[in-house]
C-alpha cells in the first residue's frame, strides 16, 4: 500500500468547484446522477432516446449471455444518419461539422451539407465495388476529412471498418488486415510530417502483398509524391468517390450490429482486436460528449486532438461530436510544425473553446515554456479535457492556470479502447475537481475499487479498478477469439461477474478516485504497492524537471527497485548528482522513504509511441539491462542511444 502521503496537502488543500456562471447553463445537474440511481435501464433508455432510431427496441438490456451484452435488443438505427443526415434533415446543412487544418497550411470547412454529399458519394464508391453489410474496411490515412467520410461510408452501409493507426508499420498493417479479412483499404500517397511529405501508400503495397482479402486499395492524393500503381487493384479517390452520385438512402441495422473492430496491444504481443457494436456504442459516446464537455450545439467550437486510429478518435472525434451537431476543429499535423505556437495559434484562429487533450502533450507544452500560449489570445476557451492517463497534478494545474486562465473546468477522463467511451470523469457543472483525480463514475456507470479478494473498498483503500454492471459501449469480444475475451477480461473476477480493467485507483479520505494506472505499472517494493503515476507526478512537482517516466526493475532485496528517467525543463540547470539527490529527498518526501527512487537517470527524450504513450516496458527492458523488444511502434527509435549513453 502507498504511504500516509497518499493524503498529502496537495491533493486535498485546493478543490475546484464550478462557476456559477458555468452550472447556470450546464448540460448536467445532480439530476442526472438521481435518474441514474433511481433507475439505471430507464435512464439508459433516455439517453438512447437523444439518438433517432429507425425501429424501436423491445428490451434495453440482454445480459443472459455475459459477458457478452446485448443493449437496444431489436431496435434497429443508422449511425451516420444519426451523425449527419438529421442534422441535415433538421435544416442545419448549412453550418460547419470540420474545420480542417492541413499541416502544410492548408485549410477547409465541410459544413453538414458538404459532408452528407461526400459520405453519400463514398457509400456509393464502396456499393459499386461489391462490399455488401457485414465485409470489413481497413482504412489506413492521416487526418485528413476522407478518413472520417471513410469511416462514416461504412456505418452507413453497415460494414465493419477497422482503422489502423498510419504511423504503424506495414507488418502492423498486414497482421491487422489478415485477422480481420479485410476486402478494401483505403489510405493516402502520403502524409505530411513536419514539412515533409512522407510516403504511405508503399507501406499499402507491402502490406496488401499476398493478403487474399484484400480486393482494391482505394488512394487519396494528399501529397503528390509518386507512387507505384497496381491496375485493377488500386484506385484513385478522385476519380471514383468524386464521380459518383451524392445521393443515397440510409438503411437501418441492428443495434448489436458490428460498427468497428479497433486493435489494441496484448501482453502476448499479438494485438487484440476489439469488436463495438452500434446502438449502445453511439448512445454512450453521445452522452459523454453531451454531458462531460457540456457542448452547445451551434455554439461551440470543439477540438479533440487526438488521431482517428486511436478510440479517442473514433468517439470524440467522429461518432460523439458527430452525434451531437459538433462543429469541431481537425488537425493534420504535430504541435511543433512549423513551430511550438501552431496549437495556439488554431485556438486562436477558429474559436475553440473545448479542447480535448493528453497529459503527455500539456506535459510537452510545459517544456516548451509558458511564454508560447501566453502569447495567444485563448480566450475562446471554456473548457479543457485530459485523455489518455492519469495526469499529474502538477500539470493539472499548469493546464488550468496557462491554457485555461484559471477559469476553465477541467474534466479528466478515465476510459478505454474496450470500454468504448468515458467511464469516470467529473461532471463540469456539478463536481468540485481536484488537481489528477478523475473523480467518480458517470451517471449510468458503476465501478468500484476491490482488493485481491473482491472486497470492495472505501474511502482510503487502495486495490484494483473494476466494472461492476454492463454499460451500453462496452466491448462485445476479441474479433475470431471470444476465448481470449473471457480470459483477458473477465476471469480475474469471474465468480462475481466483474469486468477487470487492468488498472489499479484508490479512493482518498474524502471518497474521491483517483487511477493509479496500469496494474503493470504499479510497483512492489519491499511489500508496499506504489505507483508509477505517484513517483512521476513527484517528480514533476520539481522546479526543474518537466516530464518523467518511472518503472519497476527487479531487486533482490525488495522485490522491485524504482528506476526513474526525467526531462529536465528548458533552462533547468543540470548539476548533475546535486540535482537527482535533490529529486529522491522530493520522492521521499512527497510519498515516503519506501517510494525513494533507486535510480534516476536525466534524459533528453523519453520512448514514445506516436500517440504520445510512454514505451515503460522498454524502459523496463534498459533499466534489467535487457536487449530491446519491438521498438517499431516509437516515434524516434534512436532515443535509446540517448538514453543508454547516459
Amino acid at each position: 500500500m502507498t504511504s500516509t502521503a497518499d493524503t498529502n496537502a496537495a491533493e486535498h488543500a485546493t478543490s475546484y468547484p464550478p462557476s456559477a456562471e458555468f452550472v447556470a447553463t450546464a448540460n448536467a445537474g445532480p439530476e442526472l446522477q438521481a435518474a441514474a440511481d433511481a433507475d439505471r435501464l430507464g435512464f439508459w433508455a433516455d439517453q438512447a432516446s437523444r439518438l433517432h432510431w429507425h425501429e424501436p427496441w423491445s428490451q434495453v438490456l440482454d445480459w443472459s449471455d455475459a459477458p457478452v451484452a446485448k443493449w437496444f435488443v431489436g431496435g434497429k438505427l443508422n449511425v451516420a444518419y444519426n451523425c449527419v443526415d438529421r442534422h441535415v434533415l433538421d435544416g442545419h446543412g448549412d453550418q460547419v461539422a470540420i474545420h480542417w487544418e492541413g499541416e502544410p497550411g492548408d485549410s477547409r470547412d465541410v459544413t453538414y451539407n458538404d459532408l452528407l454529399a461526400e459520405v453519400s458519394r463514398t457509400a456509393n464508391t464502396f456499393t459499386e465495388l461489391g462490399l455488401v453489410a457485414g465485409d470489413r474496411v481497413a482504412i489506413y490515412m492521416p487526418m485528413v476529412p476522407e478518413a472520417i467520410v471513410s469511416m462514416l461510408a461504412c456505418a452507413r452501409l453497415g460494414l465493419t471498418h477497422s482503422v489502423v493507426f498510419a504511423g504503424f508499420s506495414a507488418s502492423a498493417l498486414r497482421s491487422r488486415i489478415d485477422d480481420a479479412e479485410a476486402k478494401l483499404v483505403i489510405t493516402t500517397d502520403g502524409q505530411w510530417r513536419r514539412g515533409q511529405a512522407a510516403p504511405l501508400k508503399t507501406a499499402v503495397d507491402t502490406a496488401v502483398d499476398g493478403a487474399e482479402s484484400v480486393q482494391n486499395v482505394l488512394v487519396v492524393k494528399r501529397t503528390d509524391i509518386d507512387v507505384e500503381w497496381t491496375e485493377g487493384r488500386d484506385l484513385w479517390w478522385h476519380e471514383t468517390v468524386a464521380t459518383a452520385s451524392p445521393e443515397h438512402e440510409a438503411q437501418a441495422f441492428d443495434a448489436e450490429h458490428p460498427l468497428f473492430i479497433l486493435y489494441t496491444s496484448g501482453t502476448t504481443g499479438k494485438p487484440k482486436g476489439i469488436i463495438h457494436t452500434s446502438g449502445g456504442y453511439l448512445t454512450q459516446a453521445s452522452y459523454t460528449h453531451h454531458n462531460v464537455f457540456d457542448h452547445k450545439a451551434g455554439k461551440d467550437v470543439y477540438w479533440c486532438t487526438a488521431d482517428i486510429g486511436w478510440v479517442t478518435g473514433h468517439s470524440y472525434i467522429v461518432y460523439g461530436p458527430l452525434s451531437n451537431r459538433t462543429t469541431q476543429v481537425v488537425y493534420e499535423g504535430t504541435p511543433n510544425s512549423p513551430d511550438e505556437h501552431r496549437h495556439f495559434n488554431i485556438i486562436e484562429k477558429y474559436g475553440v473553446s473545448i479542447y480535448y487533450t493528453a497529459p503527455t502533450l500539456v506535459r510537452t507544452f510545459m517544456k516548451w515554456g509558458r511564454e508560447i500560449p501566453d502569447a495567444h489570445d485563448l480566450s475562446s476557451l471554456r473548457l479543457l479535457g485530459s485523455v489518455g492517463e492519469p495526469i499529474n497534478p502538477e500539470a493539472w494545474r499548469w493546464f488550468r492556470d496557462v491554457i485555461g486562465g484559471g477559469r476553465c473546468p477541467i474534466v479528466d477522463t478515465w476510459w478505454q479502447t474496450e470500454t468504448g467511451a468515458i467511464m469516470i470523469s467529473p461532471l463540469p457543472g456539478v463536481t468540485a475537481t481536484k488537481p489528477g483525480s478523475a473523480m467518480a463514475p458517470l451517471p449510468g456507470i458503476s465501478a468500484k475499487i476491490v482488493d485481491d479478494d473482491a472486497k470492495p473498498l472505501g474511502a482510503g483503500g487502495n486495490g484494483y479498478l473494476v466494472l461492476d454492471q454492463p454499460w451500453p459501449s462496452m466491448l462485445r469480444g476479441i474479433w475470431g477469439d471470444m476465448e481470449r475475451f473471457k480470459d483477458t477480461y473477465w476471469s480475474r473476477y469471474a465468480v462475481e461477474g466483474w469486468y477487470f480493467a487492468g488498472d489499479g485507483a484508490r479512493y482518498d479520505d474524502d471518497g474521491d478516485l483517483w487511477v493509479l494506472g496500469r496494474v503493470d505499472d504499479v510497483m512492489n517494493v519491499s511489500g508496499h504497492r506504489i505507483s508509477t503515476s505517484e513517483v512521476e507526478s513527484a517528480l514533476v512537482g520539481h522546479h526543474s524537471v518537466a516530464e518523467a517516466a518511472v518503472v519497476g526493475a527487479a531487486d533482490e532485496t525488495t522485490g522491485q527497485g524504482i528506476v526513474a528517467f526525467v526531462i529536465l525543463r528548458e533552462g533547468a540547470e543540470n548539476t548533475g548528482e546535486t540535482l537527482i539527490a535533490e529529486l529522491k529527498v522530493q520522492v521521499s518526501t512527497e510519498i515516503s522513504p519506501i517510494a525513494r527512487p533507486r535510480q534516476i537517470t536525466i534524459v533528453p527524450e523519453l520512448p514514445k509511441t506516436r500517440s504520445g504513450k510512454i514505451m515503460r516496458r522498454l524502459l523496463r527492458d534498459v533499466a534489467e539491462g535487457r536487449d530491446l523488444g519491438d521498438t517499431s511502434t516509437l516515434v524516434d527509435p534512436k532515443v535509446f542511444d540517448a538514453i543508454r549513453g547516459k
